[in-house]
């Protein structure tokens, strides 16, 4: 009986010490989540912002303070033309009035729609407009419309898939020749190959405008298409001893490739197809040094053009950019869960 005795006043301390570290640990973890919340809402401000412009007009645009959902002053015909309406209070009571004229001091006067003869002179700063949602989904077509989008797109969606295909194709063969093969000197062709990828596209734009030039390949998506891409440093994560029971169950080097490597580099190709479709899909310098024909456009050159001839009409060219970004948000949205996951390679002892 002492001896149980002892055992529950020393589980007393040891109980409220893990009450107190479990209670730390959900404040911890509360903190975080806010401000990671926090940091998402700053950083969709500006695509929330895009939407909204995107579907309205242009009154609503030049609102001051500017309305992240777009509404309206709701209006009601008087004698012929369109009076904004109010909710002002009258002796205690709340009622919709339309404001018919501007009186000096900032005064108005607002009469009842439905008896005109009913007029009150008030002050227009204390009374509140009365507002409607108002959602201009016709921004779009005229958008699209106004330039060649479709024939941009399907431009834009040729180079970037066959730029896509291009990459996984080549790049994981030549990174898995530099992981696993070894050569004299292969590593110093190896840091030849990185001093050319460090190189600023600026200094090779000439020498590969002329060489592409006498290959005949400006003004067509041949220049576009050639692929740069490094996964030898995820190869070489991948432990030997996985080749060496490849091999001894009679397996090739391409096999070992397609059978071992490929499958372990599978979230890797994922985010190296996602980080290049991003890339090709905004990429605006390489199509305007080599397209010289319209007709073969990207569309980031389009929304550049579209933005040039309607600088004025803002929700149009929000409207544009909000259908040039869906493709990315939706790429992302189906890929981010291998996306994100790490590479657990199994199979292993020792």
């Amino acid at each position: 009986m002492a001896g149980t005795k002892i055992q529950t006043a020393d589980a007393a301390p040891r109980r409220r010490l893990f009450l107190g570290l479990k209670a730390r640990d959900l404040v911890l973890r509360a903190v975080t989540v806010l401000i990671l919340t926090a940091g998402a809402v700053i950083i969709l401000i500006p695509l929330l912002n895009m939407l909204s412009s995107s579907v309205k007009d242009k009154n609503q645009l030049r609102e001051y303070p500017p309305r992240l959902i777009p509404t309206a002053p709701t209006t009601v015909e008087l004698n012929g033309k369109e009076e904004p309406l109010y909710m002002v209070t009258i002796a205690g009571e709340e009622r919709e009035m339309a404001l018919i004229k501007n009186r000096p001091g900032g005064k108005g006067l607002f009469v009842d729609p439905a008896n005109p003869e009913e007029v009150y002179e008030l002050v227009i700063a204390e009374q509140v407009p009365k507002r409607h949602l108002e959602i201009h989904w016709e921004n779009y077509p005229d958008a699209l419309t106004a330039v060649p989008f479709g024939r941009y797109t399907l431009n834009t969606c040729l180079i970037t898939f066959s730029t896509m295909i291009g990459i996984l194709f080549s790049c994981t063969l030549v990174a898995y020749g530099f992981s696993r093969f070894r050569a004299p000197g292969i590593n110093t062709l190896f840091l030849v190959l990185l001093s050319t990828i460090m190189l600023p596209p600026q200094v090779t734009l000439i020498p590969l405008y002329v060489f592409f030039q006498k290959l005949g390949w400006v003004d067509t998506f041949l220049p576009l298409v050639v692929p740069a891409f490094l996964l030898r440093q995820f190869f070489m994560s991948v432990p030997l001893e996985m080749d060496d029971a490849a091999r001894i169950d009679g397996a090739n080097s391409l096999q070992i490739f397609w059978h071992v490597m490929l499958p372990q580099a599978r979230p890797a190709l994922v985010a190296m197809s996602v980080f290049h479709f991003l890339w090709a899909w905004n990429d605006f310098y390489q199509p305007l040094i080599y397209l010289h024909s319209q007709s073969k456009w990207t569309i980031a050159i389009g929304l550049s053009l579209f933005n040039s001839l309607y600088s004025f009409n803002t929700h149009l060219i929000m409207a544009a950019s909000a259908v040039m970004v869906l493709p990315s948000v939706i790429l992302f949205f189906f890929s981010q869960r291998i996306f994100t996951q790490g590479v657990v390679v199994t199979g292993i002892k020792g």
